[in-house]
């Protein structure tokens, strides 16, 4: 192949010894993107091999998210036409598709940008210093980070929160596989607490950076952009529809508004057998009962499942709490931290109307306790085993 020849004949320029070889983990990281590598693993003792790779991986879980990250450009341009007088609510939302889409595209594409950019960055500076490849989780990260952050947040904010998550979240512990966080969570986690206003409000979720050349800058005040979560944390009526809420047609992070995208990503994930299936399904398991239990006056105009169909819960027990480095390894693991994470979620968003949305911080308390459940699971079978022994 051409290209694979080009590879072979600029490897040793970039190789130790070589002129350029300062910028190897870069060089390396361009060719493993675009072909597999030929090495195997070099650690000593007994493992197991089938064709689930990282880069599989990766490959299927960012395919997963094309459903999410497409419908999630065309709502952007739909949620900027209602506040700018371009349709109203109950115009079809279909009826420019293209022209929302394309909006969507050109204010998505800089935040798609700027976290590879800064991401990708730090990471091959950081392999360059420890003479390591470049490892490919965060081909994944990067597209997550854009898709749980508001419309409306400045790109030089997204910058700053994905350098301080891939350092501290990341690089700190060791580098892919071996963080206790999920970075993109805690990408999210940090902008809520050191730009809280860059996270609340109405005007975050839509983006009103829009010029009339007659009028000068329309203003947005007079249209309610609120979230369903919004609403409910400041005891007013949800104004959209279930089946707005299912459709993904409400203001919200940019990924996280369609259930019925995410529920294809999850299908993907499933039949690629990258997710674990009981950590999705024991997530809404908890979720529900939480939701059913704790219902309450002041939403009496939101069922209990529509809660499970708002906010980041779909995305997130979709793609973070399944996340495979930052969640059990053990099957019975695995029912219980999805079981806690959704009932943790709805316990947060029910109880503190300060934290509207609980999806990100009972991930991360989850994610926390996650080795701690692996190692009860474990040491049990092993009593198992030992007590088998003995007879």
């Amino acid at each position: 192949m051409g290209l694979k020849k080009i590879l072979d004949n600029l490897k040793p320029t970039f190789s130790e010894g070589g002129k350029l070889s300062a910028f190897g983990s870069l060089f390396d990281a361009a060719e493993t993107f675009f072909f597999v590598p030929n090495e195997t693993a070099k650690v000593r003792g007994a493992q197991i091999h089938d064709a689930i790779d990282s880069k599989r991986s990766i490959f299927f879980v960012v395919i997963a998210l094309i459903p999410a990250i497409l419908f999630g450009m065309f709502n952007i341009g739909y949620q900027h036409a209602l506040v700018t007088g371009g349709c109203t609510p109950d115009a079809c939302p279909c009826a420019d598709v293209w022209g929302n889409f394309l909006y969507g595209l050109a204010v998505m594409l800089p935040k798609i940008v700027v976290s590879y950019a800064v991401g990708l960055g730090i990471e091959i500076i950081v392999a360059q210093w420890k003479k390591e490849e470049v490892h490919e989780g965060f081909f994944v990260t990067g597209i997550l980070i854009p898709l749980i952050v508001p419309v409306n947040c400045p790109l030089w904010i997204i910058a700053v929160a994905t350098a301080f998550a891939v350092i501290f979240a990341k690089e700190v512990f060791g580098g892919t596989g071996m963080n206790i966080f999920n970075p993109a969570l805690v990408t999210r986690a940090f902008l809520f607490f050191a730009y809280p206003s860059m996270m609340s409000g109405d005007k975050v979720w839509v983006n009103e950076k829009y010029l009339d050349s007659i009028n000068g800058p329309l203003s947005v005040d007079a249209v309610s952009a609120a979230t369903p979560l919004g609403q409910l944390a400041a005891g007013d009526p949800v104004t959209a529809t279930p089946m707005q809420t299912i459709i993904g047609t409400i203001p919200g992070s940019i990924g996280e508004t369609s259930v019925i995208a995410i529920l294809i990503g999850a299908v993907i994930l499933i039949w690629a057998n990258i997710a674990s299936w009981k950590i999705i399904l024991s997530t809404f398991a908890g979720g529900a009962l939480m939701a059913y239990l704790l219902r309450y006056d002041g939403a009496q105009n939101f069922e209990w499942w529509e809660q499970l169909t708002v906010g980041g819960f779909c995305f997130g027990a979709v793609f973070m709490a399944t996340d495979p480095v930052t969640s059990p390894r053990t099957e019975g693991g695995k029912w219980i931290f999805g079981f806690l994470i959704g009932a943790m979620a709805i316990i947060i968003r029910v109880l503190n109307p300060g934290f509207p949305e609980g999806m990100m911080l009972a991930i991360l308390l989850m994610n926390v306790f996650a080795p701690l459940f692996d190692y009860f699971f474990v040491q049990a079978n092993i009593n198992k085993r030992a007590k088998r022994a003995k007879k």
